[in-house]
C-alpha cells in the first residue's frame, strides 16, 4: 500500500459531528477519481461488477416487473 492518508483532523471532525458519512464520502471520492484516472480501468472494474452481480440484478428486476416498486403507491403523477 502507498503512504498513510492525510485529512485535515478539523475537517474530519466537522464532517463527523454534521452526521456525514465520512466512509461513504470517501469510497464515492475515490471511485469517481479513479475513473477520471484510468477510464478503461474503471469501465473493466464495472463491467466486472456487473457480471459478477448479473444474478442479484436479475432477480431484482424481476421482482420489480412482477410486483412493481414500493413507492408506487405514493405517486402523485
Amino acid at each position: 500500500m502507498g503512504k498513510e492518508p492525510k485529512i485535515d483532523p478539523d475537517l474530519l471532525a466537522q464532517a463527523e459531528q454534521a452526521g456525514v458519512a465520512v466512509d461513504q464520502v470517501i469510497d464515492e471520492a475515490l471511485r469517481r477519481a479513479l475513473h477520471r484516472a484510468d477510464k478503461a480501468g474503471a469501465e473493466a472494474r464495472a463491467a466486472q461488477w456487473a457480471e459478477e452481480n448479473a444474478e442479484a440484478i436479475e432477480d431484482y428486476n424481476r421482482r420489480i416487473r412482477e410486483r412493481g416498486v414500493f413507492s408506487a403507491g405514493f405517486r402523485t403523477w
